[in-house]
Order: structure tokens, then C-alpha cells, then sequence
């Protein structure tokens, strides 16, 4: 039987069910099937949307890099950051991938004001003369630390980084460590594939 569930990974969760380090990891979030897995990764330091399933055709279509689905991710930056950052970031920048220069295609990226996030545990470090800002960035690419990697291009270092939608599929208001299941034909639907 195919399942799907889409969950909101805390900071500080493995994007996998075992560590030999006794970290916490994705079976510390739901009890969830023994043979699903996730579509994709957030390393530790990353939060946010993330889809689990044991249908194998949606891992090839989503983790393709010819399907293009986007992904879009709400980051705090240090600093302020600036209009001429945020058109860097849409025309595509070179950053080091696997030791190569690779250069990103065109993301879309905006200057987020204020947006309604969950507090984070632990809290990003505070500096009190050194501001934040928060930007949103949606990109159809997946190279490892990409985003953390483009907003340091820029010069805006990424302090915390949060998955909110995956094409249809969206955070809403899922709470941090919620875990929701869904129809195949939801997320079908959500992800634009056909059945």
C-alpha cells in the first residue's frame, strides 16, 4: 500500500530514521511504515517541509533535476539585504559544488517582511549591532547546501533556513514536528503528476 506524509522537520532532526550517535532522527517525529523514506534531504541545521513516501515514482520525479519541481524556502539572513543581492540571486550565481564552480540557474527570490514563522529551538545566535533579514527563494535545483551557498555568494549568510513549499505542497500552518498524511491523489495533484 503507497503512503505519504509530509512533515514539518524541528531543527536539529536527522533527514533519516537511525544515527549511531543517538541524535534525533526522523522516527523520533511519528511511528511511522518501515519501508517509507524521504523525497530529498534537509541537512540538520534545516527545517521545514518534508515528504516521506514508499512510492518510488514520485522519488524519480521529484529528485530529477529535468522535472524541475520547485521548491521554495523562507531564509533569515544576516544583514540587511539588498535589492541588487536579491537580482543576483534571480539571474543565477556561481557557487563551489563538489569542488567545481557551478553556476545556478534563475531562482525567484524576495525580500520577505516580517514573516509568520515558529520560533526555532535553540534560537539563531543574536547580535545586537548586526541585523537580520528574511528573503524567500524558490529554486528548481538541488545541489547540496545550495541555499546556504547562494545567499553567502551574496554576501548574506543564511542564519536559518526553512522549507515551505515543495511545488503545491505547502506549510500552511503546520507546526514544528508535525506530521500529516495524505491521499496519493493529493499529492498527485499537489505535485502536478499524473497518476
Amino acid at each position: 500500500m503507497l503512503r505519504y506524509f509530509l512533515i514539518y522537520k524541528p531543527y536539529g532532526v536527522l533527514n533519516q530514521f537511525t544515527d549511531d550517535l543517538g541524535r534525533p532522527t526522523l522516527a523520533s517525529l511519528h511511528d511511522f511504515p518501515r519501508d517509507v523514506y524521504p523525497v530529498g534531504r534537509l541537512d540538520l541545521d534545516s527545517e521545514g517541509l518534508l515528504l516521506l513516501t514508499n512510492d518510488k515514482k514520485i522519488n524519480h520525479l521529484l529528485l530529477n533535476p529535468q522535472f524541475k519541481h520547485e521548491k521554495e524556502y523562507w531564509v533569515q539572513v544576516e544583514g540587511t539585504i539588498t535589492p541588487a543581492a536579491i537580482e543576483k540571486l534571480r539571474a543565477g550565481i556561481t557557487i563551489r559544488v563538489d569542488k567545481k564552480d557551478y553556476f545556478t540557474l534563475p531562482a525567484q527570490a524576495e525580500i520577505l517582511d516580517n514573516p509568520q514563522v515558529p520560533e526555532r529551538e535553540p534560537p539563531i545566535r543574536y547580535r545586537e549591532n548586526i541585523p537580520t533579514s528574511w528573503l524567500s527563494l524558490a529554486i528548481t535545483e538541488g545541489k547540496k547546501h545550495q541555499v546556504r551557498k547562494m545567499t553567502a555568494q551574496v554576501g548574506f549568510p543564511t542564519l536559518r533556513l526553512i522549507r515551505v513549499r515543495i511545488e503545491g505542497l505547502l506549510r500552511h500552518n503546520m507546526q514544528v514536528g508535525e506530521v500529516r498524511e495524505l491521499s496519493q491523489a493529493e499529492v498527485y495533484q499537489k505535485l502536478g503528476i499524473d497518476a
